[in-house]
């Protein structure tokens, strides 16, 4: 235990065990948030916006305004910028995400609108206060994550609550009740991270022979799988792969013998048994693959009870310890970048 505990145990390990302070604080934050305008309410269409992990966090969001009746886009900021600037007008609700809020293509963005002959409502969700985001959107969502070293961890969990709030608002849900059970989150979150060092000892033997790992799920777990490839590719370089389940039937079960490994997140009840057949499906052809999920045989992915709602969040805490161990395999500290930057200021 020792051998991974002196790679493991740096910044990056100390952002992941303060996940439970933040989420816990950007909740407190929610509560004391004005209404939103009722222009925002009164827009014919809904854009939603992000990069990297901002853009993941946001499908929770699309899904849940699409069952409401809203017709809601969820396009990447830079394709935006370029490519699909046409959704943007008078009539819009831009909901923009961006941990820094002052990346690139977020600054990009907010420099169209100006130029654009009606102005959509802004939505600005970030952790930074003083950003160009914060400072021009027309409604500010904050986040209350702190400082983070590098990967996005804590930021991630507190944009996941902030933007399940701010899917209630729009949507005309019962806020007080949201926020009642958001406040389950970082107890759940704390017992299980105060366990990481029994987790990590349990991966390490599982993907000691990796060579293709992919992440898999359906719904809001597609959020998870999508952030959950980019923080192994950050924090480990290892190459992982966020997809869909069904997708992944679509060629890359070809892929599926020694050295590969799935996981894959079981998600709402209603496609649950489509993912476990699936993890069985790939043992059968010879691969490795573990459900996330209350089920799991594998304890670090055996998720607690909670309310529905904290689902994007729980099923990121057994992927950031993947990170860990994967980590520790390879006889490096996780998290550290050598070319990439927090901030992308090179479009």
């Amino acid at each position: 235990m020792s051998l991974y505990l002196s790679v493991v145990e740096g910044a990056y390990l100390r952002d992941l065990l303060a996940q439970p302070q933040a989420v816990a604080d950007t909740v407190a934050g929610l509560r004391s948030l004005p209404p939103l305008p009722g222009r925002a309410e009164a827009c014919h269409r809904i854009v939603l916006t992000g990069i990297g992990s901002s853009l993941h966090a946001l499908y929770p969001l699309q899904l849940r305004l699409v069952r409401a009746g809203h017709t809601a886009h969820m396009v990447e900021t830079g394709e935006l910028v370029h490519s699909q600037s046409a959704l943007l007008d008078g009539r819009t609700l831009l909901v923009a995400v961006s941990q820094s809020g002052r990346s690139v293509e977020m600054v990009q963005l907010l420099d169209l609108i100006t130029t654009l002959p009606s102005r959509p409502f802004v939505v600005g969700v970030t952790n930074t206060a003083d950003s160009p985001l914060a400072l021009q959107a027309d409604a500010l969502v904050p986040l209350r994550a702190g400082p983070e070293f590098s990967v996005s961890c804590k930021t991630y969990l507190a944009t996941l609550v902030a933007l399940d709030w701010l899917g209630g608002a729009l949507c005309g849900d019962d806020l007080p009740g949201i926020l009642q059970e958001l406040d389950q989150a970082a107890p759940i979150m704390e017992d299980y991270l105060v366990r990481w060092r029994t987790h990590v000892a349990q991966l390490t033997g599982q993907f000691t022979r990796l060579r293709h790992l992919f992440l898999l799920g359906r719904g809001a777990s597609l959020a998870t799988a999508g952030t959950g490839a980019l923080i192994l590719k950050e924090s480990t370089r290892m190459h992982a792969e966020g997809m869909s389940s069904p997708a992944f039937r679509h060629g890359p079960l070809e892929m599926v013998g020694l050295g590969f490994f799935a996981i894959v997140f079981s998600g709402a009840p209603a496609t649950a048994a489509l993912n476990e057949t699936l993890v069985r499906d790939i043992r059968a052809a010879g691969g490795c693959a573990a459900l996330v999920g209350a089920d799991s045989d594998l304890s670090p992915f055996r998720l607690p009870a909670a309310p529905t709602r904290l689902l994007p969040v729980l099923e990121m805490l057994p992927v950031q310890m993947v990170s860990l161990a994967l980590a520790a395999i390879a006889g490096r500290e996780p998290g550290r970048f050598e070319r990439a930057t927090k901030i992308t200021v090179v479009a």
